[in-house]
């Protein structure tokens, strides 16, 4: 009797836990279906955003994956000041009359090649002029945007020079062009480098850190900005202007350029010799890098503290008498930024001022290094220059200058008269020093005013990014 009782009791449970189990498993399906409903719908909404944005990463030789645009921290848009009629509505449709942001299949492919091209490093003619560079020879950085013309200059003038087959020579781009690059591929006497800026206008022609159709106006008032609800009305310069890209991306470009040539080449990450920071519509003297060797010499000898060495100044004047002099003295933006050589040393200790260069409102990049020598460095900077210049400003016209036309053949022709009237005082034997610091020590110069345009939170953010970037 008991047995029955028993075996009747194992048939009910085991009906129970049949009948359960069924019903789990229905539940598990459902909610299988309903979760994959989802992410088809996520995977939908991401592609099309992707689309749209151009912040998706671009395959390059199916191997090689562009990285996404860095998250950068972008100002957020503030709400239209709501008067009391106002809806919500009525800002809907205020929202919906500005253009959301496109980015085409070219850029996106601009953006792979860049991105593989700094990944890559390729050196052309490295075996060429393997045994002609020896480990801490000369590295001369040109920074180009696009004057091909002047560049053709510049390159000229490189091949003129006595020992350029030693120098690594760095092209840095902010703009990529065929006829630049047909300009860069003429180089056959020394080696070569090419890197791109990878946040350049042209590879982000709609969107930060190009210019967004969301952003605000230039001369737009704050309060009428806040109300219109543009993506950087909280974040004005000095003058109550608003950012504009063109303008901006130079201080970018060279930020990012002076670090990733010292810590992200990887041909130079032992690199214990001089950087020669030059420009496209820069031309150099046949000696200027004898005229360095002689200056870093001096340097070591006397002046263990001086920070930078300049090949010279903005003037074309005549060598007589001067072409072996160098005066040392506090730097100056006005005088002393062009054809500047910087040791490992004086990288670091600007690299440490990240956050001041990238937050002072002043889209040049030299007016914001004179404001590093009276705020953030340990002290401020000594500058050796020479009294003949070894490099001329050839660019009469660009983002400085009104000329709309450009003449360089007729500033090749001043700098060469120039050159020629004093060949017989080029390549001098020792150097002479012209002037030097009171012994008292003659103060840093701060900048006279601030030139603005860079206010907008999101420039701060992204310069100070390039540091971390890989």
């Amino acid at each position: 009797m008991r047995f029955r009782i028993y075996k009747r009791k194992v048939v009910i449970l085991t009906v129970v836990v049949v009948i359960c189990g069924l019903a789990f498993w229905s539940s598990g399906r459902q909610k299988k279906s309903g979760s994959a409903s989802l992410e088809a719908e996520a995977a939908r909404r991401s592609s099309s955003s992707s689309s749209s944005s151009g912040g998706v990463g671009v395959s390059v030789n199916n191997h090689i994956q562009a990285p996404a645009t860095p998250a950068v921290s972008r100002a957020p848009a503030p709400p239209p000041a709501v008067q009391a009629n106002d809806t919500h509505q009525d800002r809907a449709k205020v929202k919906e009359k500005i253009p959301r942001p496109e980015v085409d299949n070219t850029t996106l492919v601009y953006r792979g090649i860049v991105f593989q091209l700094n990944f890559d490093q390729a050196i052309r003619n490295e075996e060429k002029f393997k045994a002609a560079r020896r480990k801490d020879d000369l590295v001369v950085v040109v920074q180009v945007h696009n004057r091909p013309d002047y560049l053709k200059l510049l390159v000229d003038s490189l091949r003129k020079s006595r020992g350029v087959e030693s120098i690594l020579l760095i092209f840095s781009h902010d703009y990529w062009s065929p006829e630049i690059n047909q300009v860069v591929a003429s180089v056959d006497f020394c080696q070569v480098l090419q890197i791109f800026f990878p946040f350049s206008v042209q590879l982000y022609p709609h969107e930060f850190p190009g210019h967004d159709p969301n952003d605000c106006p230039r001369d737009i008032p704050k309060k009428d900005a806040l109300k219109l609800g543009c993506i950087n009305a909280e974040y004005p310069d000095s003058f109550g202007h608003y950012r504009e890209a063109k303008f901006s991306q130079t201080k970018h470009h060279w930020w990012w350029k002076l670090h990733f040539v010292w810590d992200r080449v990887r041909v130079l990450e032992d690199h214990r010799g001089l950087v020669l920071l030059i420009e496209e519509d820069h031309y150099v003297a046949p000696d200027f890098i004898h005229l360095l060797r002689l200056m870093s010499a001096l340097k070591g000898e006397q002046f263990a503290d001086c920070d930078v060495l300049s090949l010279g100044s903005y003037s074309h004047i005549g060598y007589s008498s001067k072409a072996n002099k160098v005066e040392v003295k506090p730097w100056k933006s006005t005088e002393h930024n062009m054809g500047m050589a910087l040791s490992r040393e004086t990288y670091r200790k600007l690299i440490a001022c990240t956050d001041t260069f990238c937050t002072y409102d002043d889209y040049n990049w030299d007016w914001s290094l004179q404001h590093l020598t009276v705020s953030c460095l340990p002290s401020y900077w000594k500058v050796m220059v020479s009294e003949a210049p070894r490099v001329f400003h050839a660019g009469d016209c660009g983002m400085h200058h009104k000329k709309t036309a450009c003449m360089p053949n007729s500033q090749k022709t001043k700098i060469e008269n120039v050159l020629q009237s004093s060949g017989n005082q080029l390549f001098p034997k020792n150097l002479l020093i012209a002037k030097r610091l009171p012994a008292n020590g003659a103060g840093g110069v701060a900048p006279h005013v601030k030139n603005g345009g860079w206010g907008d939170i999101r420039d701060h953010e992204l310069c100070k990014s390039y540091v971390q970037i890989q």
